[in-house]
């Protein structure tokens, strides 16, 4: 691993200090040519970076005409609290239009600075037309069973004869008994026929009606919400399906379904030709470029690295890093989240390097940091997800970055808190859940 050249001090000439939210404004004038905006996390847990991203993505939103924000998140989840800011739901409070997240980890939006965000979202769009309202969407693709139960719904009362079509293609799952771990495991050892043909089938039938104008199909937003949902189906097949084969192949898998998802909805929400402005929220190791990391090298690839190559400039990556303080975390897969401390990091690290230079919080771009460092730098990075394991911190937690071609701007709080979850899981509750963690097998 070759090591930096630059020393703290050349650094901390180069930051911009963030003494509050009015320096934000750099940030934002930094990354506000771009059309999507990507904002990251070192942790899944982290208060001050879901409060940091909210306070420039307001700005991004009230003045700078972006359309909506898109998050690390399952689609069908994201709808409910989506209605609600939109002006279109039930719901009364912000918390009970994000009850919708209720896989673990319930922390990662069901927390108060999302709540905040949302209602702020939800006040904004207020005296706004329905079409110029600001949206809030999910990019994953967990939600297997959720999106065909959303499928199904919509077919019901659109096209009921391509409803009872549907029902018969979904029951290919029915062996699996709602586990989609279980089906997936199944199908890779060919224990089971496994249900490719028939998701891709429906998929394509859907859109052939779509595209004929036949039936009672109709088109707008509750069609496209339909088809959303029906491509979710098709990945997460593949998905639960690939993840039993090896990491790299279902990491790979659900990153281009986040790129496919960020662009259809750019394209949905912006006019004929030009495209809708969006943030997109996600931890570091999906934001951040994986050609710059040991993840690249394995193979991997990542959502920022997609969206870079394919949209150049109109892309700007913002990576969010710490050195120490308190996380909200699980101490394994499906358990209780709880505030844990954050070890200082490792010798020989970038947050080590970034705490070197003495500066509480700040902000620097990569073009200005890659002469101080040296072209090509290489350190390790902390990426902490919904389960840290401190005992065993280099190992599940750190790999080997060039940060200064991750991202185009870092973001260093040197002492973060936690999350405020709205509610606790419950543990017993976790234990019976059947379907996976949101952010399983990675934690990220």
């Amino acid at each position: 691993m070759s090591l930096p050249t630059g020393e703290p001090e050349a650094i901390a000439q180069i930051a911009r200090p963030i003494h509050g939210e009015d320096e934000l404004d750099q940030l934002v004038d930094l990354v506000s040519h771009a059309r999507i905006v990507c904002l990251g996390e070192s942790t899944h847990g982290s208060h001050e970076f879901y409060q940091l991203r909210a306070a420039v993505t307001r700005r991004l939103i009230a003045q700078h005409g972006f359309s909506a924000i898109a998050i690390e998140g399952d689609w069908p989840d994201a709808l409910r609290t989506d209605r609600y800011v939109r002006q279109l739901g039930d719901d009364e409070a912000a918390s009970a239009a994000l009850a919708s997240f209720q896989r673990f980890p319930t922390w990662m939006w069901r927390n108060q600075d999302v709540v905040d965000l949302v209602d702020w979202l939800r006040d904004f769009n207020r005296d706004r037309a329905p079409h110029a309202r600001a949206g809030f969407y999910g990019l994953d693709l967990y939600s297997l069973h959720a999106s065909i139960r959303s499928v199904l719904s919509f077919l019901d009362q659109a096209d009921p004869t391509l409803a009872a079509e549907a029902r018969e293609r979904y029951a290919c799952f029915d062996h699996a008994g709602g586990d989609p771990q279980r089906y997936g495991m199944r199908a890779f050892h060919g224990l089971t026929d496994d249900c490719e043909d028939q998701v891709i089938e429906q998929l394509v039938e859907m859109q052939r009606r779509r595209a004929a104008r036949s039936g009672r199909t109709p088109a707008g937003d509750a069609w496209f919400q339909a088809i959303q949902n029906a491509h979710v189906v098709k990945d997460a097949e593949a998905y639960y399906r690939t993840m039993f084969g090896g990491r790299s192949a279902s990491w790979n898998l659900r990153d281009r379904h986040m790129a496919v998802r960020v662009e259809r909805l750019a394209a949905h929400l912006g006019s004929t030709g030009e495209p809708a402005r969006l943030v997109v929220w996600a931890h570091n190791s999906h934001i951040g470029d994986a050609r710059a990391t040991a993840m690249g090298r394995d193979g991997q690839l990542t959502l920022g690295q997609l969206l870079r190559q394919r949209h150049g400039d109109a892309v700007a990556l913002v990576g969010f890093t710490t050195h120490t303080g308190w996380v909200e975390c699980a101490c394994d897969w499906e358990q209780p989240g709880r505030r844990e401390r954050v070890r200082p990091s490792l010798r020989g690290s970038w947050e080590e390097l970034f705490h070197d230079t003495g500066l509480a919080r700040f902000m620097v771009e990569s073009a200005a940091l890659r002469p101080v460092i040296g072209e090509h730098a290489e350190r390790l990075h902390r990426a902490i997800g919904v389960v840290y394991r401190p005992d065993t911190e280099r190992r599940s937690h750190y790999y080997e970055s060039r940060i200064a071609d991750q991202y185009d701007v870092i973001v260093h709080l040197d002492e973060t808190d936690a999350v405020v979850p709205i509610d606790r899981q419950d543990a017993s509750a976790a234990s019976t859940t059947l379907d996976l963690p949101e952010t399983f097998p990675t934690g990220m």
